[in-house]
């Protein structure tokens, strides 16, 4: 396994057998872990950190999955051939020198301040991704249960979900906290020593922290913080934030007294975490600031403090010292309100609360989702019809998809009347000398019932339609089982979440139910990490239709292969230039403080 193999061309490669093999060691690993076999770990992370199988993976998911997979380094380098591929693969090993990444600028949404990430070369992306395959399973089995930014399997409805759990019968006092710069300002030997692994992973580790940055063609030193853009940043992040939960736990445990000859039960404070997020529940004031103070100084042992413009002390129900009930919470707005006797819920024991969760999305998400269909509309004025519609439907499908698990349908009908008007703007001002009837026959039509539907007029054909938020359907999300993992091996427990999740198109989730969850070209279980793409059985240009029966969902890199090799797409000489860009794609966008998933 550990032999080089030049005889394989790039897309010759047993992908399906390298990632079984790959697969079974991350679960041994995880399994080790668990049972605290420290030696048995240590061997199986170096046997995978010299597996030509985890060596191809790991080049092939920064050279052909990832998104920002052509995004060059210092060096210059953006994309590789096969043959460069495989030779990256044979010069994939630990202790090589480290080159100093490159810092690159990306705007925040709604604030003029922008946010620094650092770019790796090629070489230090592929080094750093077969790291990550060593290390996840382990801290997959060390991760607290409420804890779901940046792992596999875990989301921001997953948070959420947890918090409603937690004050859906009882309203309760919130520190709605951030960590101020968190990446920026970890502290390096602090962050080393919590890693507590091999001194060979050690030793790599601190040479691309300490690797410095380029920005502006001037190099700057790095003695504090993971960079973000680095493929093993987001598991260094977590490791560093790890122990947060454990340490309000054991300081305010569930306990029990007795009063008036009964015993009462109060409830733990209970602290739920996104990335560098998280927020602090309890019913008891003095506990939720106690919990304070006991965050702030559990975080200068790892460098960090709380931000004071993010945090704040609220109630969910009431009012509290000026501001009001409830809070904002990656992107959305928790809140508890007082209702009648006929119109409340009960709690498990039949009682009455006197009250209501509604989780709705924030304003201000509202307000740049308008902003930025507002942007497209008026800078696309020349645009025609066709393409404006297909410029809206990835904006609002994806919108939607992410706020369609929590009470949005008021907000999903308002923003269709704001849409509306922009559109009639945006219409009559292609035809000032019209009136404005001509003006509606021409870009809005009667669909099903529904008069005003911005849609074009063709003959003979289905019209293209604008998507309404309206449309959107209302699911419930499950939250993952506590500490499961993708490593604990049930495989098809993570890929029916996958379907079901708010987030996927009904496409892709139509497809996943009909595949069992398994791509159509490798036959592998889809992983949360995984890139999809919807495929044409029998290419459009070949006579192939746009219904299920013609469709399939693979792997990125699957598609890639199946478009490579298959003959109808190529030219004469045999190159796949002429290759079409796929259907469907879901992507992850990182939207201020969230990741946010996109049908583009």
């Amino acid at each position: 396994m550990n032999t080089v193999k030049p005889m394989y061309k790039w897309n010759k490669i047993p992908w399906r057998k390298l990632e079984k093999i790959v697969y079974k060691l991350q679960k041994r690993i995880y399994q080790a872990t668990l049972r605290g076999d420290v030696k048995a770990l240590r061997k199986l992370q170096k046997l995978l950190m010299k597996s030509w199988a985890a060596k191809c993976l790991a080049v092939r998911r920064v050279t052909q999955d990832n998104k920002g997979k052509k995004t060059a380094g210092v060096d210059g380098v953006k994309s590789l051939t096969p043959t460069q591929r495989l030779d990256l693969v044979n010069n994939l090993k630990l202790g090589t020198k480290v080159s100093p990444t490159r810092r690159v600028w990306i705007e925040k949404p709604g604030r003029e301040e922008k946010r620094p990430l650092g770019i790796p070369t090629m070489k230090d992306r592929a080094l750093q991704a077969l790291t990550k395959l060593a290390l996840e399973p382990e801290w997959e089995a060390y991760f607290e249960e409420n804890s779901y930014g940046f792992r596999p399997g875990r989301s921001c409805h997953d948070a959420i979900v947890a918090i409603f759990n937690c004050i859906r019968f009882k309203p309760k006092y919130v520190l709605d906290a951030d960590i101020a710069s968190c990446f920026d300002k970890i502290d390096h030997e602090a962050l080393l020593t919590k890693l507590n692994t091999s001194p060979t992973i050690r030793r790599q580790i601190r040479a691309w922290l300490k690797a410095g940055v380029i920005d502006s063609k001037q190099m700057f030193s790095t003695l504090e913080g993971t960079p973000q853009g680095g493929v093993l940043s987001p598991l260094l992040a977590n490791i560093a934030l790890h122990g947060m939960e454990k340490r309000i736990k054991e300081s305010f445990p569930r306990r029990g007294t007795i009063k008036n000859g009964e015993r009462i039960f109060y409830n733990a404070a209970h602290l739920v975490r996104y990335a560098d997020d998280f927020v602090i529940l309890h019913e008891d004031i003095t506990v939720v600031q106690k919990c304070k103070e006991i965050i702030f100084e559990w975080l200068k042992d790892m460098g960090l403090e709380l931000k004071p413009s993010k945090t704040k002390l609220v109630h969910t129900l009431n009012s509290h010292d000026g501001e009001p009930p409830g809070f904002d919470f990656l992107g959305f707005n928790i809140r508890q309100h007082k209702c009648g006797k006929y119109t409340t819920g009960k709690n498990s024991h039949g009682v009455k609360l006197g009250f209501r969760t509604i989780i709705t999305s924030s304003k201000d998400k509202v307000q740049l989702h308008l902003l930025e269909i507002a942007q497209v509309i008026d800078k696309h004025k020349a645009l025609s019809q066709v393409e404006l519609i297909h410029k809206l439907n990835p904006i609002i499908i994806g919108w939607c998809n992410y706020y369609r698990a929590v009470s949005s349908c008021k907000i999903f009908y308002k923003l269709d009347f704001l849409v509306y008007q922009k559109l009639r703007r945006w219409a009559n001002r292609r035809h000032p000398n019209k009136n404005k009837h001509w003006v509606s026959n021409k870009y809005w039509q009667t669909i099903g019932g529904d008069n005003w539907v911005f849609a074009t007029r063709l003959e003979g054909t289905n019209p293209l339609v604008l998507r309404k938020h309206g449309q959107t359907k209302m699911v419930d999300h499950t939250k993952v089982k506590g500490e499961s993992s993708p490593y604990d091996g049930n495989l098809v427990y993570w890929s029916t979440r996958m379907g079901q999740h708010p987030e996927m198109p009904k496409r892709m989730a139509t497809l996943l139910k009909k595949q069992k969850g398994k791509c159509a070209h490798c036959g592998l279980h889809f992983k949360q990490e995984d890139v999809m793409e919807v495929d044409h059985k029998i290419p459009k240009s070949r006579g192939g239709k746009d219904n299920y029966d013609n469709w399939q969902l693979l792997h990125r890199h699957c598609h890639d292969t199946k478009t490579a090799t298959d003959s109808s797409y190529g030219t004469k000489s045999g190159c796949n230039s002429a290759k079409p860009k796929p259907s469907s794609e879901l992507t992850w966008f990182w939207e201020e403080d969230m990741l946010v998933m996109r049908y583009v």
